[in-house]
């Protein structure tokens, strides 16, 4: 039997200052839709998420509420780590903190294997301390950051480690003229190419400790600490035990797939910091990196800062975590921004779940269970091997929308067609061609519904094991799949 082919993907680690919003719920989501889909193709899957835990905004909000910075994250880490259940996700995923000992040793080999394109200056920059980012002019708008623009710049100067950033624009260019779909959407990739062609920039890569205390140490210098983004990027290899498990990272790193996904505001760290990182340490790139949009309400960006934020958490305790996968992954764009209100998503609910697919389904499994119609199932595996083409063209495109519109698409013609050919009436004909006629748009009817089932499994895993299991005991559902929300 051959060997199954290795697949790693991994979310960003969202930052444990504040308690998990939408935005992230959404890529955890989509993230495990592609694990969950690769795994039903036959692949042996790493999926990676977690915590990310220095910097300077965790320090503050540690003063701020007077703990320890350790203190703090734990508490926090606990909440995002409780995501996963929440929401569904693959039980076997790896959740990584950037605070574990594993990670941290990790961080300083990678330092000192990018040590040869490091070095000390001072220097004096401006600092938006939301983005733990430097600052050019032409970033600001009217003196803000355009995505933190409640936070002041700050102007940092001091004596600090920096990364020779500037010697890999030429390597970074061909990497993108060479593959170009290592950025997802193209919009993205051409907006990292302009980035780079302007010239790069060294950035800064230390912090001084006696400044900012909370970070990885400095291998041989015990005066500065990580950068934060520097520290939080090797999370994607040091979860897979590098570098002293060189089986795990060989198998899912070096000769398996790997995406990465992320939003728009991680471009940059993403697709060219972290590129040129592993340059410098002499270790294979990322193969593929996934750029989502912004959440926003009305036109706003939706972040923690701001204040705007949904919380997924009270989304799924009204809806359930099988509808918030569902409007994630339809309703949302998978690469621009979209626009996101609580009356939306009740009006998408009871549009699309109640009245679609959990309606759908009852009045099958009624017609099935009060006809005792008779039907064979076609194989789960032949359905995924061969009667899924545009569904599986969208996913390996990470266009999980347009899969979904597939799959609604279906649910949609099923609908229609037993409203326009009405086997519930027919079946109770005196004339048996008509009975004959019912009994086989039934048995149509339910075998789409098994390709529902078995298609929509990465997407709502709950809801199509339901299905599943409604199918293959003839009978109707015990209670309704999706309750109306008024």
């Amino acid at each position: 039997m051959p060997e199954k082919k290795s697949f790693y993907i991994t979310t960003t680690l969202p930052y444990v200052n504040s308690k998990p919003h939408i935005g992230f719920a959404m890529e955890l989501i989509r993230a495990d839709v592609i694990a969950r889909y690769k795994k039903l193709m036959g692949f042996d899957v790493f999926f990676n998420t977690g915590t990310d835990e220095h910097g300077l905004k965790i320090y503050r909000k540690a003063q701020e509420e007077g703990k320890e910075p350790q203190a703090l994250v734990d508490g926090y880490a606990e909440t995002f780590k409780n995501l996963i259940p929440l929401l569904n996700i693959s039980p076997d995923i790896h959740f990584i903190r950037t605070t574990d000992s594993h990670h941290v040793s990790a961080a300083q080999e990678f330092w000192k294997r990018c040590e040869k394109y490091i070095y000390k200056k001072a220097y004096k920059v401006k600092y938006c301390v939301g983005c733990e980012l430097e600052k050019t002019e032409s970033e600001l708008v009217d003196g803000k950051c355009p995505i933190h623009p409640n936070l002041d710049i700050e102007v940092i100067e001091e004596e600090n480690y920096f990364f020779k950033f500037s010697e890999f624009g030429k390597p970074l260019l061909e990497l993108y003229e060479k593959n170009p779909n290592f950025v997802l959407p193209a919009s993205r990739l051409h907006e990292i190419r302009e980035f780079v062609s302007r010239g790069l920039q060294d950035f800064s890569i230390s912090r001084l400790k006696e400044k900012m205390p909370w970070g990885v140490p400095v291998p041989g210098d015990e005066d500065h600490v990580m950068y934060v983004w520097f520290d939080a990027l090797v999370n994607y290899i040091s979860t897979l035990g590098w570098p002293e498990d060189t089986e795990t990272f060989n198998k899912y790193w070096v000769e398996g797939e790997t995406i990465q996904y992320g939003g728009k505001d991680n471009l940059r760290q993403q697709s060219a910091m972290w590129q040129a990182m592993l340059l410098a340490a002499g270790l294979p790139l990322t193969k593929q990196i996934i750029i989502e949009g912004f959440l926003t309400s009305g036109g706003q960006k939706m972040s923690k800062s701001l204040g705007n934020v949904i919380n997924p958490i009270e989304i799924v305790e009204e809806y359930g975590a099988e509808a918030l996968r569902y409007f994630v992954t339809r309703e949302f764009s998978p690469f621009e921004d979209s626009d996101v209100t609580k009356e939306r998503l009740k009006e998408s609910y009871n549009a699309n779940l109640v009245n679609g697919l959990g309606n759908l389904v009852s009045r099958i499994m009624k017609m099935v269970e009060m006809y005792a119609v008779s039907y064979e199932l076609v194989s789960e595996k032949e359905i995924l091997e061969t009667k899924i083409g545009p569904v599986k063209d969208a996913i390996e495109q990470f266009d999980l929308k347009k899969a979904m519109d597939f799959i609604w698409e279906r649910i949609e013609r099923v609908d229609k067609r037993i409203q326009d050919e009405q086997p519930f009436k027919l079946i109770k004909s005196e004339k048996e061609i008509e009975r004959n006629r019912a009994a086989d748009t039934i048995a149509v009817s339910i075998q789409d519904l098994w390709w529902i089932a078995v298609v929509v499994e990465p997407f709502m895993p709950t809801t199509s094991e339901m299905i599943k299991q409604c199918v293959k005991a003839k009978k109707m559902p015990i209670t309704s799949l999706f309750p109306r929300k008024d």
